[in-house]
């Protein structure tokens, strides 16, 4: 299965987001090794609000729903906060 790489920047609703595929990878080492230095190389930091992710999916269609689905925030429970 396949390594995608994206970018990941806001949309103009919180539920939409703009996803722009940078490249597909055999190998986790390289889909890795290639998120990390575009991350880098845009100065992308923990507040910014454009994201580059890496996933593995059976095609692009897959990985950009994946990528798309709305989640909800894991609930804390009292110990964990």
């Amino acid at each position: 299965m396949p390594y995608f790489v994206y970018r990941i920047s806001p949309g103009p609703t919180e539920l939409i987001k703009n996803l722009e595929q940078l490249g597909e990878f055999e190998k986790y080492r390289d889909a890795k090794q290639f998120a990390k230095e575009k991350r880098v190389e845009e100065n992308i930091t923990a507040e910014s609000k454009i994201q580059i992710k890496m996933i593995m999916a059976d095609n692009a269609l897959a990985a950009e729903e994946t990528l798309l689905e709305k989640r909800e925030k894991p609930i804390l429970q009292e110990w964990e906060k």
